[in-house]
């Protein structure tokens, strides 16, 4: 289905096809929802928004390209902002946490979540495992190795 065609299925509907929205973001990206340097997720289905008579503008939101930004060109309209799944590997991609970073350890287990200061020993992408020290460790002490959540935070659960 062209593009064209989806805007004015869409156009009888009232509303934007949110569908066509993730086309034209993998077409930017290059890579499909889900996977790395493409769209996290699809576009949120509970969108309702104005059906767009001009061309969609993508352009990249950072230089990190961490997320895509979608915009309708009719006077007015809207503008959505596409989080990219980045991985460590992936092109343009960055560690969420660097060798040497102040980290917070937290130790999960069920109904506690317990966290202390550390260092980490290597960088890591979000949900990618790496070894971290607490500050308070001995020098000799073997790392730990923890997932990381975010910059600045590894979790090490006790499932």
């Amino acid at each position: 289905m062209s593009i064209v065609l989806a805007i004015l299925a869409a156009a009888s509907t009232g509303y934007a096809d949110l569908a066509a929205i993730d086309r034209e973001v993998a077409g930017f990206t290059g890579a499909e929802i889900g996977q790395s340097g493409g769209a996290m997720t699809p576009v949120d289905r509970r969108l309702r928004l104005a059906p767009c008579a001009s061309p969609l503008a993508l352009s990249w939101r950072t230089q990190n390209h961490e997320s895509v930004i979608v915009q309708c060109g009719d006077p007015g309209s809207w503008r959505l902002f596409v989080p990219i799944k980045r991985d460590l590997q992936g092109p343009g991609g960055a560690p969420a946490i660097n060798r040497g970073d102040g980290i917070s350890i937290a130790v999960n287990g069920d109904g506690f979540s317990v966290a202390q200061p550390g260092e980490a020993m290597e960088s890591g992408a979000v949900g990618s495992w790496i070894r971290v020290r607490p500050i308070n460790a001995k020098p000799n002490a073997e790392p730990m190795r923890a997932q990381v959540v975010r910059p600045g935070l590894v979790s090490l659960p006790l499932d």
